[in-house]
């Protein structure tokens, strides 16, 4: 069975495929029935406004049946083993969709059957579909990611992570991610970045955002407390404030046809102001959409496995 876990875990060629796809399937209003006979499970144990409504549409627009569990609705909640829930959904589901926002591990145990492909929609340290999703919103935007280069702005948190990975199946595209000191991505991913995509891999962190001193192609922040869960410091509003997207800070990145991104909820006045989020460059609403382009490619490619 074919899962996606990690960004990590696929080769440059299948990434370029789900980024391709998803673009299609962005000029696509009644795509073939694909899924036709499939069931999609949705298991989410936190919130989500986008990625869960995303996949379910993905599903049903593909012709699969979907089936949503809510955060109490599995028996792992009483105590049954990761293994023996993925080989009992295994029966009954050709799918399962999991955001549990925790270690990766668990998402593998799922996996582990061979019964039933498992999609990451989101774990402590990686959200591999908003990456695609924002691929798939760059390629659509500028025709080739060759060449490209991505400012992301703010916490080293899942989304920059994936961000980071797919970066490095790239060739040619280039990613710097600012954040601020003590903040940044988890230390595994830089090694992740490293094997993938070897010492051309394109990605760099910096906490210094003074230092980015020339234009790039898109400008991408997000919400400074992932999931809305709070940081240690109680100061820690201090450190981000420097990193906030401004009017300002865009116009001094900004070439003629420089977008921003953001993969929300956003928090209006914290990472970014409503003139950029509302403004004539802001992708934030086509990038969400692809949320469920991405998602509908994902499905597909899982379920010709």
């Amino acid at each position: 069975m074919r899962s996606l876990l990690s960004l990590a875990d696929i080769d440059d060629r299948t990434l370029a495929a789900l980024v391709d796809r998803a673009v299609v399937l962005g000029r696509t209003p009644q795509p073939e029935q694909t899924l036709a006979g499939k069931s999609v499970g949705i298991y989410f144990r936190r919130s989500s406004t986008r990625t869960r409504t995303a996949f379910w549409s993905a599903a049903v627009r593909l012709g699969a049946h979907a089936i949503s569990y809510g955060p109490d609705d599995l028996q792992l909640v009483t105590g049954e083993s990761l293994e023996d829930t993925g080989r009992v959904l295994g029966n009954y589901l050709d799918i399962l969709v999991a955001r549990t926002n925790d270690d990766m591990a668990e998402l593998r145990g799922l996996a582990r059957s061979g019964e039933l492909s498992i999609v990451n929609a989101l774990t402590a340290y990686e959200h591999p579909t908003q990456a695609l999703a924002d691929l798939a919103m760059l390629t659509e935007e500028f025709g080739s990611l060759d060449g490209r280069e991505l400012l992301y702005v703010g916490e080293g948190n899942s989304t920059a992570a994936a961000l980071a990975l797919a970066t490095a199946h790239v060739p040619g595209f280039r990613l710097t991610v600012v954040t601020p000191p003590g903040y940044g991505m988890p230390d595994e991913v830089f090694p992740l970045v490293e094997e993938i995509g070897g010492s051309t891999h394109g990605v760099t962190q910096t906490h210094d955002l003074a230092s980015v001193d020339r234009t790039v192609d898109a400008v991408y922040t997000a919400r400074w407390q992932t999931m809305g869960v709070q940081h240690a410091d109680q100061e820690w509003m201090k450190a981000f404030l420097p990193y906030q997207v401004t009017t300002g800070l865009l116009d001094r990145l900004s070439k003629d046809d420089t977008i921003f991104m953001h993969d929300l909820p956003a928090m209006r006045g914290e990472e970014v102001v409503d003139e950029v989020l509302d403004g004539p460059r802001s992708r934030a609403w086509r990038q969400a959409y692809h949320k469920m382009t991405a998602a509908m490619a994902v499905l597909e490619w899982c379920a010709a496995a």
